[in-house]
């Protein structure tokens, strides 16, 4: 039997739910990730949409600036983004001029993600998604039944 690496795909992700977590408790739409680097993590993020009151203002927008300042360059090579909701167009596009080398996300955004609206990343980024992907949405059920019976 196969023991799990310490520090495989899964436990990067549940770094990014805590981050997810964190948004939520602040009343932000739960979406959190993690950029990692040789295994380490360099960079956490939520969505901070409604408290920078900015619409830019999504986990991965943050995580990208986290990073590069980090690093000390605008550039993400060798890093991977883990983030719990597969990137907008927006965020696809950041990530695009960032070339990060990987991006891995836990739920499909079936409406409003990269992959429907055709968003390319850039030619060396590596895309793979579905890790803990049920985590990922319950939160964000949980989010917007709450949303709904509050209105």
């Amino acid at each position: 039997m196969d023991l799990l690496k310490p520090y495989d795909d899964t436990y990067f992700m549940k770094r990014a739910l805590m981050e997810a977590e964190i948004a939520f408790e602040k009343d932000e739409i739960p979406i959190g990730a993690v950029v990692v680097v040789k295994n380490q993590i360099i960079a956490r993020a939520h969505n901070l949409t409604e408290t920078l009151n900015d619409v830019t203002a999504h986990a991965e927008m943050q995580a990208i600036t986290a990073a590069a300042n980090y690093l000390g360059g605008k550039y993400l090579k060798d890093c991977t983004l883990y983030v719990t909701i597969e990137p907008c167009q927006m965020c696809a596009g950041a990530l695009y001029w960032s070339q990060i080398d990987k991006v891995v996300y836990g739920a499909r955004d079936e409406q409003r993600g990269c992959i429907n609206m055709n968003t390319k990343l850039h030619p060396k980024t590596k895309m793979s998604g579905g890790v803990m992907k049920e985590e990922a949405s319950e939160l964000l059920k949980k989010f917007f039944i709450e949303k709904r019976n509050m209105n």
